[in-house]
């Protein structure tokens, strides 16, 4: 069974944190995600986890932290596993092949600290990586050919979204995803409310045929996310269950 965790960006409007954190051990989970909104203070968000008896065991910290050397004593200071950087503004991507085949080396070359350290570094993809270029390659096969030592956290949801087979990706990725947002669509026309995202296993993904890609891969760690919730604690609690089921 993988490791089921929380991606905290999904409870960002259901202040304050501490009570997310407690309604997330209630449920059943024992880690969660951090995203850079939560990193002002490190020693509160540390025993806000300790009081719900909740790790922190990844999080998403931005390109510019991680080169300024920040990412890796959050890291530290966390007791983090992986690092993830998450997002590129629009005018900050690259606009042809050659770029992002630089971009993915400027990533490794900003990651190689936190990898040296034992900390599983990489990209966290949206859709906008896997749509192909003018030349035909894919963005994100360009980010993952840029260093052999990366390993990436692989969104589902958003793989999905661009109009591919999620399984599929997972293989095409197996031996480099450290771990995978676990995201469902909701049926054409449902949850408008809530951008179209649905809670896992209420949605229209084949779960059984990702989950058995995942495992063949070697993913241990699951991590849920709904990018709006209408209910957080719906979406959590329902997830998890769905998740345990697998």
């Amino acid at each position: 069974m993988p490791q089921i965790s929380y991606q905290l960006y999904c409870s960002r409007g259901f202040p304050p944190l501490k009570d997310t954190l407690m309604m997330l051990s209630d449920i059943g989970y024992r880690e969660v995600e951090g995203f850079g909104g939560l990193l002002d203070d490190i020693d509160g968000l540390k025993a806000d986890l300790d009081r719900a008896g909740l790790k922190m065991t990844s999080c998403h910290i931005g390109l510019d932290q991680v080169q300024s050397g920040a990412g890796l004593k959050i890291a530290h200071a966390l007791g983090l596993e992986a690092v993830f950087v998450p997002f590129l503004q629009p005018n900050e991507r690259p606009k042809d092949a050659k770029g992002w085949a630089a971009f993915g080396q400027t990533l490794a070359e900003a990651g190689k600290p936190l990898m040296d350290a034992g900390i599983a570094f990489g990209w966290h993809n949206h859709d906008f990586e896997c749509v192909v270029t003018d030349s035909g390659e894919m963005p994100l096969d360009l980010i993952v050919a840029a260093s052999d030592d990366m390993r990436h956290e692989l969104d589902i949801g958003w793989v999905a979204r661009a109009g591919h087979d999620p399984a599929a990706w997972v293989n095409k990725y197996a031996g480099r995803i450290a771990s995978a947002h676990i995201k469902d669509i909701a049926p054409s026309g449902e949850c408008a409310d809530e951008d179209g995202w649905a809670d896992v296993g209420h949605g229209t993904l084949d779960w059984p045929a990702i989950h058995a890609a995942l495992q063949a891969a070697g993913v241990a760690r699951y991590v849920v996310e709904h990018d709006n919730p209408s209910d957080h604690q719906r979406f959590a609690s329902r997830s998890f269950a769905t998740i345990s089921k697998f």
